[in-house]
């Protein structure tokens, strides 16, 4: 087993945040904390309307992705919030300005709030890493772009996008692909479709569902989360292997307030790649070891795994602020709900024998922004050394009535195998 070692990054030509680090690379992968549409010399949002503010993201994402020696090519994902779903075509105009030739994958919805008053959008982003760190040698950048016509196509997007041993998968709407239109029904036809079209990707790279490693679902009405999970436990466990292991991906349940083309929810995955890119060498299926785990300090659900890891990365699951021997929310408010969030990642964590300051981004969902500085006093006192990369959104509604929820994604040293 090697060291973790994290390549924690900031430049001053990119704004600078307190309780964050603009960019985190380990292994083959880097992650781009959220950037708002601030002037990096003012530290003010610049003046204008979404055009300006999305060309200023995008701005910020270069600054920063150059300042490491990479360039926007290198980048595999980008998530999108938006204040008004409206406002899509306007930030697309902008965004194919920053990506001529090749087109990462991507998320985009629309959210309660964002940060800072008067922000309309803000973007995260994932990149491939050549240089490595620590377990991995450098190597070039040799990244698998592709679409299938057997899902929906996109023209500001590619379907899904490799690199080493990881596959993103851009979110998929309940589009039929040979109408682009959204499917006739309700949410459980569309949270079918939805699937089938991941499926469909998959399919087409000839990668199992169990191979997903990580899913986020986006959904508008959080009252439709049982007609969702229904149709989910349909698709997982997807192999006679993975329902006699009882394998679920870890999972995340964002609620948004407005997805592309009305649709009631969307999916987005993270996928193990065991064919890897340059410079992973291509591994026998039966070399593919993906360890899930779950430990009884933290809450445990059905419709997930807490941890997921596969070759130098682990996927953690949303937390809620629940009591792991009650499962109730604990008392108080947002402060010690927050901890409780991040205590329950500790213990998972610390299950898979690693600490907190191996953790490479998390992502934070709050059901009031205006308690951020509350959430943020508690956040810095569970690391020691350089923050995380992070992402923080507004939403209207979170399961169990909660205040907050985090999920994360950790530095994997030891890796699975593959390991080269």
């Amino acid at each position: 087993m090697g060291g973790i070692i994290k390549s924690s990054r900031n430049t001053v030509t990119a704004p600078r945040d307190l309780v964050a680090t603009q960019t985190v690379a380990f292994s083959h992968y880097n992650n781009i904390s959220a950037q708002l549409p601030l002037d990096v010399n003012s530290g003010k949002i610049v003046e204008g309307g979404v055009k300006e503010q999305a060309e200023q993201c995008l701005k910020n994402i270069k600054a920063i992705v150059e300042s490491i020696d990479h360039a926007m090519h290198d980048v595999i994902k980008i998530n999108v919030y938006l204040k008004n779903i409206k406002d899509l075509d306007i930030v697309d105009d902008v965004y194919a300005t920053f990506f001529p030739r090749y087109l990462p994958t991507r998320t985009v919805m629309s959210v309660a709030a964002l940060p800072m008053d008067a922000v309309l959008v803000q973007m995260d982003a994932v990149i491939s890493n050549g240089e490595g760190s620590g377990t991995q040698a450098p190597c070039d950048l040799v990244k698998i772009a592709r679409n299938t016509a057997n899902a929906p196509n996109s023209d500001v997007s590619t379907q899904t996008v490799a690199f080493s041993h990881y596959n993103h998968i851009s979110a998929q709407l309940p589009l039929d692909p040979k109408t682009g239109n959204i499917i006739a029904g309700g949410v459980k036809e569309q949270t079918g479709q939805c699937l089938k079209n991941i499926k469909s990707i998959l399919e087409a790279i000839d990668v199992p569902a169990d191979d997903i490693v990580k899913i986020n679902i986006y959904l508008e009405n959080l009252a439709d989360i049982e007609a969702i999970n229904e149709i989910y436990s349909r698709y997982f466990p997807d192999s006679a292997i993975a329902r006699t292991c009882g394998y679920m991906p870890a999972r995340s349940v964002i609620v948004v307030e407005g997805l592309p083309m009305g649709a009631l929810v969307q999916i987005d995955a993270t996928v193990s790649h065991g064919d890897g890119t340059p410079p992973q060498a291509v591994e026998d299926r039966h070399g593919l070891v993906i360890k899930a785990n779950n430990t009884h300090n933290a809450p445990q659900t059905s419709l997930s795994t807490q941890t997921v890891a596969f070759s130098h990365y682990s996927n953690i699951s949303a937390q809620l602020p629940l009591n792991s021997m009650t499962g109730n929310i604990v008392d108080g408010g947002v402060n010690e709900q927050a901890r409780q969030c991040l205590t329950n990642i500790k213990a998972i964590v610390e299950s898979v024998n690693h600490v907190m300051d191996d953790i490479v981004k998390v992502n934070i969902q709050l059901k009031n922004m205006a308690d951020l500085d509350a959430v943020n006093d508690v956040y810095t006192t569970f690391f020691n050394d350089n923050l995380p990369a992070r992402t923080t959104i507004g939403v209207s509604a979170i399961a169990m009535d909660a205040l907050v929820q985090m999920d994360a994604i950790v530095s994997n040293a030891e890796g699975t195998p593959p390991e080269v």
